[in-house]
């Protein structure tokens, strides 16, 4: 396939488009080319993909590119229409990856793309095995009979689910008697693919993971003889009340399937070998049902499956990881201190002896480090990101200080915008413990005006409020409308040690509460914040901020914007979809009036209760299928708001999850939000 450069017609029309621009706009945030990692070639070539959005269309389209890890100029390698991903470098030294369901092939330096595969059915998460002789997939498959139609098949015209166990929907999608599967094929020099083999034949459990697991989720053996992968192999009220994945090995020669993590009850993932084979590493969790537990690094010997945990003296929490190339060193991320930065730890040649390695932090800075992409001698290439740029590419050489950027997809936008100074301040809490608060000013700060400021409450609950790059709680277009937003590491929230992270369990409506207080008020005794212009924002946990502060703010805020909150606690409860969450996070369910922890949070802690002393504009901002705060959770809020004679509005994407993701829908959401506080604040 010809190489397409990448400056091109729409960088043309971009600048074009800048020229009367200085400050970012929702629709300048939707021109952002969003860049994902895919691999580092053996010859020094770094390919990543770029989605870029069309408005019109009200859909993205992803393109490979191509850089060589020296830096120079990118190139584009692929621009069939649709989504290619999941590139892998092949034992012929081409390039293979997916694109519209089938395995494509291209040489090395990205041409002669072409289509490999002609699969009946389409393939999802496609790996190759390293002889090449097979292919591995995931795919839907009916393992239930839910819906009537499936039930009574004379009765074709019928639309009804029958359920007699929990977990009838899940984040987004009600159940509909299917399960995503593992298979693998034969695949010959042609590219015909043979008989599929499910690997998890009638088995009523998904891998990937649902909602977000992805290829990650299952690789090869180093032999091509077994596949790994991970899932959470409970079915009903069962999987709604627990976290525990395991990672599991098919043997292809035999057909058996081994519990490798079997007794390890948390969460087991992202299963990843040496590079000689001879060791396996994986994130792990030691809690069944805590999905924010301490995430760490556990090393196995495949001979004699003797298992070493890398980080347990270690005071924080694993993200993602990579193998050096000479196996003898791990690196991997991890949040600290409203950042996320890279960690490298050795791996004993002998995980018998018993010993606990040294975790060292070798990157420091104000960004975040989304992915490790690869390694080329010295050289690793992360992703990286912070609250003005989205992700780009770097490259950092191991045992120094050295990090450049690689690539540089947005500079004709960000090269003419201005952009807000972002600050970190540590706030004393009304505990006597420090919080640390980032503060993201207006691009044309003048410290002799007044200005009308943000307080940003961050989901999760325990998702950390680092240097993250968003598409909608954009910081970056917040301040550019006029706005200081002050974004507290509340309690509950990782980065600043594990027992800061577990004190938000059973607690939701207490001390994290007097957090955002302590930041905000600090916040406002600075000359050039008006105190009278404060408005309250937040989404998931952050929505459920909201609505609890407006019943306690005692008259701090002028305006509230609550996303997909939680409201009332016991309705909740009986609508949400994975138990365990709410298990762990309030103690147990509402009936049981003797559990003292639990009753906390269907009274003390529950915002529906405090409605009586709302009496501030609120919108209200409602996914119809987000079905882990579920629809009715706004209709109540907005109900009160409406019915106490408060300012309120309602905002309502029947279509949109806990997410807004469509285009079109993204940018009604940011029109209204400020809309919205152009009015209330």
């Amino acid at each position: 396939m010809k190489r397409i450069l990448l400056f091109s017609i729409f960088s043309l029309l971009v600048i074009s488009s800048l020229q009367a621009q200085d400050k970012m706009t929702a629709n300048l945030l939707w021109k952002l080319g969003r860049v994902s990692a895919e691999t580092v070639t053996p010859t020094g070539e770094v390919i990543y993909g770029v989605t870029r959005y069309s408005i019109s269309k009200n859909a993205g389209e992803q393109n490979l590119y191509a850089i060589p890890l020296t830096g120079g100029e990118a190139a584009q390698i692929t621009n069939t229409p649709g989504n290619e991903s999941g590139v892998q470098v092949l034992s012929n030294g081409k390039l293979g990856y997916t694109h519209d369901g089938q395995w494509w092939v291209m040489n090395a330096d990205g041409s002669r793309g072409h289509q490999f595969t002609y699969a009946d059915e389409p393939m999802d998460n496609i790996r190759i095995s390293p002889d090449g002789h097979y292919i591995l997939f995931s795919r839907e498959v009916k393992v239930k009979k839910v819906l009537g139609k499936d039930i009574y098949p004379d009765l074709s015209k019928s639309n009804v689910q029958i359920y007699t166990n929990l977990m009838y929907r899940h984040w987004s999608h009600w159940f509909d008697g299917n399960c995503q599967h593992v298979f693998y094929a034969t695949l010959d020099s042609t590219g015909r693919v043979g008989v599929p083999v499910d690997i998890m034949k009638g088995e009523p459990y998904d891998c990937p993971q649902q909602p977000f697991g992805g290829p990650e989720d299952f690789i090869w053996g180093p032999d091509g003889h077994s596949i790994l992968y991970v899932c959470k192999k409970e079915f009903g009220k069962a999987y709604a009340l627990s976290t525990n994945t395991d990672i599991y090995q098919y043997d292809l020669n035999t057909g058996e399937t081994t519990n490798l993590t079997k007794g390890m009850m948390g969460y087991d993932t992202q299963p990843a070998f040496s590079p000689d084979g001879k060791k396996l590493a994986w994130t792990s969790m030691k809690t069944d049902g805590y999905e924010s537990d301490k995430n760490d690094l556990v090393v196995m010997n495949m001979d004699r499956h003797y298992k070493l945990n890398l980080t347990p003296a270690w005071d924080g929490t694993v993200n993602d990881f990579r193998w050096s190339k000479d196996g003898k060193t791990i690196y991997f991320t991890a949040p600290v201190k409203g950042t996320i930065q890279l960690f490298e730890v050795k791996v004993p040649d002998n995980l018998m002896v018993r010993m606990i390695p040294v975790v060292r932090q070798i990157t420091h800075g104000m960004f975040d480090i989304d992915d490790i992409v690869g390694q080329k001698g010295d050289t690793l290439v992360l992703s990286r990101q912070d609250m003005n740029h989205a992700t780009e590419l770097f490259t950092y050489i191991t045992g120094t200080n050295d990090m450049q950027q690689l690539t540089d997809v947005n500079k004709d936008i960000y090269g003419h915008i201005k952009m807000g100074k972002i600050e970190s301040r540590w706030v004393k809490t009304t505990d006597n413990k420090k919080e640390l608060v980032w503060v993201i000013y207006p691009p044309d700060f003048d410290s002799t005006q007044k200005y009308p400021t943000l307080l940003y409450c961050q989901g999760g609950p325990q998702s950390e409020v680092s240097q993250f790059y968003s598409f909608r709680w954009n910081f970056q277009l917040m301040a550019a409308h006029g706005y200081i937003i002050v974004a507290p590491n509340r309690r509950g929230l990782p980065g600043f040690g594990v027992k800061w992270n577990e004190a938000i369990s059973k607690d939701w409506g207490g001390q994290p509460m007097k957090d955002y207080f302590s930041a905000i008020d600090s916040i406002a005794k600075l000359p050039f914040v008006d105190k009278n212009r404060l408005g309250c924002v937040g989404a998931s946990y952050g929505g459920y901020s909201v609505y609890m502060l407006a019943g306690i703010h005692h008259n701090r805020f002028k305006t509230f914007i609550a996303h997909d909150g939680l409201f009332d606690m016991k309705s909740w409860y009986g609508t949400t979809d994975e138990m365990w969450f709410a298990n762990r996070e309030f103690g147990g369910p509402y009936w049981d009036k003797n559990n003292k922890a639990a009753q906390l949070a269907y009274t003390k802690f529950n915002p529906s209760d405090y409605v009586a002393k709302w009496n501030t504009p609120i919108l209200i901002i409602q996914g119809g299928i987000d079905y882990r705060v579920p629809v009715e959770q706004g209709l109540e809020a907005f109900k009160a708001a409406q019915m106490r004679g408060i300012k309120s509005k309602l905002l309502y994407f029947p279509e949109e999850d806990h997410w807004v993701l469509k285009p079109q829908d993204a940018l009604v959401w940011q029109h209204e939000f400020f809309s919205w506080l152009k009015e209330t604040l």
